[in-house]
């Protein structure tokens, strides 16, 4: 399944349709994608203006971060849809079967692994977007609005993508663990984005 190449029109028919994957996770993957996107195209704006010379060195290596981020989430599409499969059927597993709970939590782990990873990213594309808001040309800031939008909304897609999975774990202390981290990070950054967003607003 080839999800990161296909038409945004086959993509959305996939995920509106009655299969595992893309779900949620890939779909979080996809808007944060874009959302750095966003952020990156406020540089493109901005480099090469004698306005912003100041800043053109931090703007450029700010568009080459933003560059990597939106690939890596978007290879994670491909990712979560490869760790969710093995949970999908072990789920469907006979719960007598041999080493079946052993299974499920490997499975649960890996699943739990990408949309963690997801969260991660999009924590780490907040923070450069508040860079482009602050340092980008001004005609551009709601791109850079925009942006931080979608990273709020995959940062709380992609943690109950989490949730969902350590939800279901044997290994309690893992998956708190896990839980704890995510919590600290959905604090941090939806309100982070929030102020990026009001800040931004305030000045339209």
């Amino acid at each position: 399944m080839d999800l990161i190449n296909s038409s945004i029109s086959d993509f959305t028919k996939l995920l509106a349709s009655k299969t595992s994957v893309p779900g949620g996770g890939g779909a979080s993957a996809l808007v944060a994608s874009i959302g750095i996107a966003l952020g990156d195209m406020v540089g493109e704006f901005t480099v090469g203006k004698k306005k912003y010379a100041d800043v053109e060195d931090e703007i450029l290596v700010l568009m080459d971060k933003a560059q990597k981020l939106r690939v890596d989430l978007l290879q994670c599409i491909e990712d979560d849809a490869v760790a969710f499969e093995p949970l999908s059927k072990a789920y469907s597993l006979p719960k007598d079967t041999e080493d079946r709970d052993e299974l499920m939590e490997k499975c649960l782990r890996d699943a739990a692994s990408v949309p963690m990873h997801i969260l991660e990213l999009a924590c780490e594309a907040v923070d450069l977007q508040k860079e482009f808001a602050d340092k980008g040309s001004v005609i551009m800031i709601s791109d850079a609005a925009t942006g931080v939008a979608m990273l709020q909304g995959a940062i709380k897609g992609a943690a109950v993508n989490v949730k969902i999975n350590t939800k279901s774990m044997k290994d309690r202390a893992y998956a708190e663990d896990l839980d704890a981290r995510v919590d600290a990070l959905v604090k941090e950054y939806v309100s982070k984005a929030d102020s990026i967003y009001s800040d931004v607003w305030n000045r339209l």
